[in-house]
């Protein structure tokens, strides 16, 4: 794949990408989207696969001699945030709009798609382009999966864009790279009285402060300094008069971690510091996870590979730094070996900021970089499968 093809076409996804951002569709109401989407695909003569999506599309690129399958993934749900760039292609839908750059995914994989389908009799494999709804509500992957878009698939690539990094840059590393992402909901129930006579109750209140300091501890006394983990309490609400010790108090906010082990001993030592703290309060307590995305885990050979492709392109390749976000291509990982990326953007706002915008010159970087992984991916594949036959 050459930089140029791909640079030929940038006005072509520059086009494509502002009538997304213009049209911004929360998850599961991508309808439009998946329209439009597949609208583009036809044009291009791409073959559509039914696999009986309400919303999202799974095309693919290839197969026309048998061959391995490699699967390349765009999410294409928005926010609900409202718009606060100015820009002349601003979201025409209130209070929605493409804060986390979902759009600039769509376009840029179409892109890959595009410059795939010129080479098509070329590939030694198929290359699968998963249009993925719901990813802000961290279960478009798993419909996906559900629905057996991964089936056959021997390795799956994505991407997110990175605002702190410039154009033409790509972070690439094995290991963690985004977070395992949890909530969590406590109910601390205790007994109401008057707030004059405290004696005469049992104050929720006070027993999730002292829950909520308490959980400060767990990171810094349960996880190595070599790992790395985050507890934040993120809301409180308890009471109704100022005069009155309220019944029951509550608390959420989110758990980050970056391997399993240690997503397993936090979560233990959160319910054993909440019924303990409730416990030496004389007050009941219960905890309710909300279970998100594991930790993004990139495999290392796939990152070497892609290492390969970036440097054959000519783009600068960095070791990025692991995101405390999560992102529900994680399930995918879960399922097959693969790789997420990075992608510098030279944003001026980080992620779901109402004002967060990027360089579109982006786009034909994006588009070469995983056309030429998707072709290197198939060519390593059926080297493998040959030295194994």
């Amino acid at each position: 794949m050459s930089r140029q093809a791909a640079e030929a076409q940038q006005d072509r996804l520059i086009a494509i990408r502002r009538q997304i951002h213009e049209n911004p569709e929360l998850s599961h109401e991508e309808f439009e989207t998946t329209g439009a989407i597949k609208s583009w695909l036809n044009e291009a003569g791409i073959r559509i696969v039914d696999y009986g999506l309400m919303t999202g599309v799974i095309a693919e690129v290839g197969g026309l001699r048998g061959g391995p399958i490699v699967a390349v993934r765009a999410d294409i749900d928005a926010l609900p945030i409202q718009e606060e760039t100015g820009l002349p292609f601003a979201s025409k839908a209130p209070g929605k709009m493409h804060a986390c750059g979902h759009d600039f995914h769509a376009a840029a994989i179409l892109g890959t798609a595009f410059l795939l389908k010129e080479r098509e009799a070329e590939l030694e494999g198929t290359v699968r382009f998963l249009f993925q709804p719901a990813e802000e509500k961290a279960n478009g992957a798993r419909q996906l999966i559900r629905a057996g878009a991964l089936a056959g698939v021997d390795a799956v690539f994505g991407l997110h864009n990175k605002p702190d990094l410039p154009v033409g840059t790509i972070g690439i590393k094995g290991g963690p790279l985004m977070a395992a992402a949890d909530g969590f909901v406590v109910e601390v129930e205790g007994r109401g009285s008057h707030a004059a006579v405290p004696e005469a109750g049992l104050d929720p209140i006070v027993t999730a402060a002292h829950m909520i300091t308490a959980l400060q501890s767990i990171v810094s006394r349960n996880v190595s300094a070599l790992d790395s983990a985050v507890v934040s309490v993120t809301r409180l609400n308890a009471g109704t008069a100022w005069n009155i010790i309220p019944d029951k108090a509550v608390f959420d906010g989110t758990l980050r971690t970056f391997s399993d082990e240690v997503r397993s001993v936090v979560r233990e030592r959160f319910e054993q510091v909440v019924q303990g703290v409730a416990a030496a309060f004389a007050t009941k307590a219960s905890v309710k996870w909300i279970e998100g995305p594991p930790a993004v885990r990139n495999d290392q050979s796939w990152a070497d590979t892609a290492l390969h492709a970036a440097e054959k392109l000519g783009y600068r390749v960095v070791a990025p730094t692991p995101s405390p976000a999560g992102e529900d291509f994680a399930f995918y990982l879960k399922e097959t070996d693969g790789l997420f990326v990075f992608l510098g953007t030279s944003g001026p706002q980080e992620w779901h900021h109402p004002a967060f915008d990027l360089d579109e010159d982006a786009l034909p970087v994006a588009a070469a970089f995983f056309a030429e992984l998707a072709d290197q991916a198939l060519r390593k594949l059926s080297a493998e499968a040959c030295q194994g036959g």
